[in-house]
């Protein structure tokens, strides 16, 4: 299965649909508000005798990262890589960014010591509001994110989740593997 390691904003929705609003505009292919999250870790294709070991490694992580249940704030934008080259457009972690760090950190470690692939870039916690698939919207999208800066709420942050992901012509579908409480 292709799955990957996240915090849900289960129950944002509606304040994830707000924020993207300036993102809903040629060229950008904004993220269902619904299966917004924050990845941890991106694992890609896990085969099905593997996930005994990954869920182990993940209640590990856990562990390992000494996270009691937080609240996390989300808001203010960002893109990936840079606003001359825009491929992502996301909404921060204003609060609770450094719990979310420690859990990244301890999924990394005990995911690639597992045989995964390590991350190749620093880690930054944010939840991906738009995917930009051309730069029809560029201007918009630097105007959005240097002059705007949103809130989108807050969330208690009980669990992490390990989480399936399947691509289909509408656009991939979440659903949740295993859970793990903080």
């Amino acid at each position: 299965m292709r799955a990957f390691v996240s915090v849900d904003l289960d129950g944002l929705a509606d304040e994830i649909a707000r924020v993207q609003e300036p993102f809903r505009a040629p060229g950008l292919n904004p993220v269902d508000p619904a299966q917004a999250h924050v990845t941890l870790k991106f694992l890609g294709d896990v085969d099905d005798d593997r996930l005994d070991a990954v869920c182990e490694a993940l209640e590990r992580a856990v562990e390992d990262a000494e996270v009691t249940p937080f609240t996390a704030a989300f808001g203010g934008y960002g893109v990936f890589p840079s606003l001359d080259y825009i491929s992502v457009v996301w909404l921060g972690v204003r609060e609770g960014g450094e719990q979310v760090t420690r859990l990244h950190e301890a999924i990394e470690a005990r995911t690639t010591a597992l045989g995964f692939d390590p991350e190749d870039h620093e880690f930054t916690p944010h939840v991906t509001l738009a995917r930009m698939n051309d730069a029809r919207s560029k201007d918009a999208v630097r105007e959005a994110v240097t002059e705007r800066d949103p809130d989108a709420g807050r969330l208690d942050v009980e669990e992490i989740r390990l989480t399936e992901s399947v691509l289909t012509d509408d656009g991939p579908e979440y659903e949740t593997y295993e859970a793990f409480p903080l």
